[in-house]
């Protein structure tokens, strides 16, 4: 039988408790959401949905094509300039996902004969870029930029270290000043994804790179996502100008995919200006963050210290994180739930997203259900 091994793999899946189901939402649901990546709650924003609506109606439904022949509208240059402009880059080009942004930033900057350090603790979407790029990859430990400058030393040629800005586990913030030192000191480039720091870090939500004072220089290379604080769907490459045009030129992920929806566009637009007036909202994100690690381990869970949004609390097995998210999800609270293999340390956890339009009392209301279901 042609496919006969997945039932096998299917069965190890479930022996292990790692199975997973795709679980659809209502369009109005009455769980308090810890669950999704709506860090500024600009997903249901009136000026947000009404951007998206009137990019549908002026441009259509889809973008028609791929960016280089029909699938580039006034619109998307409009979201790659305010966007280089907000983060404090030469250029932006935006893609159709996070993902394909990744996957373009590192192929396309990682030839045959370079070498790509890679941080052991990277988002699957920069792993995957690493599998695809033609250089050679070598992970280092987690968070260490003199295992990064150490990797460096051992290569004559052209380099790049790539790492999140904001680890999407455990929610720890990169040492971004000492990779950027350690890269210069090989004329290496410096490639980050700020998929989780976007709106949440950085003057009035900049991003990490802006915070770290690494914004606009010529050897660093910045992915986001707009689906995160954004509200919206796709994703951009920020960096010189140079740069950009390269991956217009080099990067499979943008050549040839269809340009990103008009309607993810115009939404990610209203977004953008939005945090433009109300960068206060990056504050309030990290605010609850650390309001809800705060109280969380005043409770006496395992809980890691937030430097963004994400707050990571420790559970005992796979099985027991799945049945406390489940216990969570009945008493009214949508919780994310990490298990092997989609962490890279093997430890299982509730993954909290603060938000910042939650209330003290949601604050509170979250903290009692994670507690009592433990």
């Amino acid at each position: 039988m042609a496919f006969g091994w997945i039932d096998e793999q299917a069965e190890a899946r479930r022996r292990a408790g790692l199975v997973r189901v795709l679980r659809a939402r209502p369009a109005q649901s009455p769980l308090l959401d810890l669950a999704s990546n709506d860090y500024l709650g600009l997903a249901r924003h009136p000026e947000v949905t009404e951007g998206a609506a009137e990019a549908a109606r002026r441009w259509g439904g889809g973008a028609t094509g791929s960016r280089l022949v029909t699938g580039t509208t006034e619109l998307h240059g409009e979201l790659e300039r305010e966007l280089a402009d907000f983060c404090g880059f030469e250029s932006a080009l935006v893609l159709s996902s996070g993902y394909a942004a990744n996957l373009a930033a590192v192929t396309a900057l990682a030839p045959f004969g370079s070498l790509v350090v890679s941080d052991a603790g990277n988002h699957a979407s920069l792993i995957d870029g690493c599998r695809l790029a033609r250089g050679t990859t070598q992970v280092v430990p987690h968070a260490d930029p003199d295992a990064v400058r150490k990797a460096l030393g051992t290569h004559e040629g052209p380099a790049v270290a790539v790492s999140d800005t904001v680890f999407s586990v455990d929610g720890d913030a990169a040492p971004l000043a000492g990779l950027a030192r350690a890269c210069r000191e090989h004329g290496a480039g410096l490639i980050v994804d700020d998929a989780h720091g976007l709106g949440v870090l950085g003057d009035g939500g900049r991003g990490a790179p802006h915070a770290a004072g690494l914004a606009g220089d010529p050897d660093v290379v910045v992915t986001v996502t707009l689906s995160k604080s954004l509200g919206s769907q796709g994703g951009a490459v920020l960096g010189p100008a140079a740069v950009i045009d390269h991956l217009v030129n080099a990067a499979r992920t943008f050549i040839f995919d269809t340009g990103l929806a008009p309607a993810a566009v115009g939404a990610a637009l209203g977004a953008l200006r939005l945090l433009r007036r109300e960068p206060e909202r990056a504050a309030r994100a990290r605010e609850v963050a650390t309001a809800l690690h705060t109280r969380l381990t005043a409770e006496g869970l395992s809980a890691v210290r937030p430097d963004a949004a994400v707050v990571s609390v420790r559970a005992p097995s796979p099985e027991r994180a799945v049945r406390w998210a489940a216990d969570c999800r009945e008493a009214g609270l949508a919780v994310g739930c990490f298990r092997p293999p989609s962490v890279p340390d093997g430890v299982s956890r509730l993954r909290l997203t603060a938000r910042a339009d939650l209330t003290e009392e949601q604050i509170e209301h979250a903290v009692d259900v994670i507690s009592r279901n433990r």
